[in-house]
């Protein structure tokens, strides 16, 4: 711009001082050769001074331009926050007013552009679920750290990377596939082996239209849940088994009954005895699935206070000291000779009755004839704690992590005969950890068990 101003100006000049020299030219024979000099002398100055002015006029016109151009430059590298300053006509100022407001409003919108990203991204990132982005060749555009935790990959160095190098997992792949060749969202479950095996949900939707080729999946750790449902499905199977065979008892004693029995006056009483004992058992049955669900649901609301251990063990054993008799059982208590007698639990009364109650039952039942059972009791800084311990039947090394389970029993028959309902243990689980405490069960087969009860002490709770 500036050569072809320059030499515009120029040819203008030298065309006019041509012009002239020309004329003064044809009238210097006319005159004395000095004024010929003089002449000459003033078009070389006329000429140096038309160089110049035009030299000077060139740059004024475009030096604003200059800066204009070096604005633009600047805005297109990014800095937005620039400002164009020209001193020049009204024309490049109002010029350099228009760049400087487009340069504003695009430093606001690319302003707002990076808080929505970054509160979409803290979005993404806070989620539950796994959140991958993908285009069209699989690459990965963008992933959240639930995914990288699923998955087991570094959700940091994952973008840009083919998401086969990211995560190795087949079954992945392959449903992020299938959601890639279909037109509408796809979901599918899978599981992963490992030494935490878990069940995966991973649900694939392309994105809208056709200027975006890709696919986001979202990626869903569904082994809670799916543990929850196989733990409902199995409770409902075994509440059913264990309804039904005391009412096929009831059904068939009640049949014996019609057919003839009830005018046999000892037959009579043998089935109708069955029908009381079937009753009882059904009754302890629905109250302890009706406390269980209770407990499980957050519906029990306990009321912890202050509890004289040593006075709720000893009236624990007296309430079953006839059934232990009865079996000629030995009953002991064992109070610590180094903790006050009235040393005090942060306890529900109720629920410490319970658990107490559970306890000492169980072992009752399986214990047998002309064995012992000893209940003792201590405190240890900022917990309390009672053991019950019998000379029992005992429990085999693989069941012991699975006695506090719903409906679990060592010996199935055994347990029937005894009345057991197979929800004690689970109750006294429950409760335990609802007041803040911690049972623990220690066993040897045909040598007795020891169940042990750790509370909070009051005072510290």
């Amino acid at each position: 711009m500036f050569r072809r101003l320059f030499l515009t100006y120029l040819l203008l000049v030298v065309a006019t001082v041509g012009l002239l020299g020309l004329l003064t030219y044809e009238r210097a024979e006319e005159v004395f050769h000095d004024l010929m000099r003089q002449v000459a002398l003033a078009i070389v100055l006329v000429v140096l001074g038309a160089v110049a002015a035009a030299y000077v006029l060139a740059r004024a016109f475009t030096r604003p331009l200059g800066e204009l151009r070096e604005g633009a430059r600047k805005l297109a590298e990014g800095d937005l926050g620039h400002k164009i300053r020209v001193a020049g006509s009204s024309e490049h100022a109002e010029l350099a007013e228009t760049f400087n407001a487009m340069s504003g409003r695009l430093a606001s919108t690319f302003r707002l552009l990076e808080h929505d990203r970054e509160q979409l991204r803290a979005i993404l990132s806070g989620m539950a679920e796994g959140v991958i982005a993908i285009d069209a060749s699989r690459h990965v555009l963008f992933a959240n750290d639930r995914a990288g935790r699923l998955l087991e990959f570094d959700a940091t160095k994952a973008v840009n990377q083919k998401l086969c190098d990211v995560t190795r997992l087949a079954a992945f792949h392959a449903v992020v596939e299938k959601g890639l060749a279909r037109t509408d969202p796809h979901r599918e479950e899978f599981d992963v082996s490992g030494p935490a095996p878990r069940h995966l949900s991973v649900y694939v939707s392309r994105f809208p239209g056709h200027g975006m080729p890709g696919a986001v999946v979202v990626i869903g750790d569904m082994t809670d849940v799916r543990l929850a449902e196989r733990m409902r499905q199995d409770f409902v199977a075994n509440a059913s088994h264990e309804l039904k065979t005391p009412l096929a008892v009831i059904k068939s004693s009640v049949e014996a009954l019609i057919e003839g029995a009830a005018d046999d006056p000892e037959a009579r009483a043998g089935f109708l005895e069955q029908v009381l004992r079937e009753a009882d058992r059904l009754a302890a049955l629905i109250k302890d699935m009706l406390s269980l669900s209770k407990i499980e649901s957050g519906a029990l609301r306990l009321e912890p206070r202050a509890v004289a251990l040593g006075k709720a063990i000893t009236d624990c054993v007296e309430r079953h000291h006839p059934r232990a008799d009865a079996k000629t059982l030995t009953m002991v208590e064992k109070p610590p000779s180094d903790v006050p007698a009235d040393v005090p639990a942060w306890a529900d009364p109720d629920a410490l009755r319970q658990v107490m109650d559970n306890l000492v039952d169980n072992a009752i039942k399986y214990t047998p004839n002309g064995g012992r059972i000893t209940v003792r009791w201590g405190a240890t800084g900022d917990t309390v704690s009672f053991e019950v311990e019998d000379t029992g039947i005992g429990i085999p090394d693989a069941d012991v992590n699975r006695v506090f389970e719903r409906f679990y029993r060592v010996d199935k028959a055994r347990g029937r005969e005894q009345g057991s309902t197979g929800l004690g243990l689970s109750i006294v689980k429950h409760l335990v950890q609802a007041m803040r405490g911690q049972v623990r069960v220690n066993s040897m087969l045909g040598k007795g068990t020891t169940f042990r009860v750790t509370l909070p002490r009051a005072g510290s709770a």
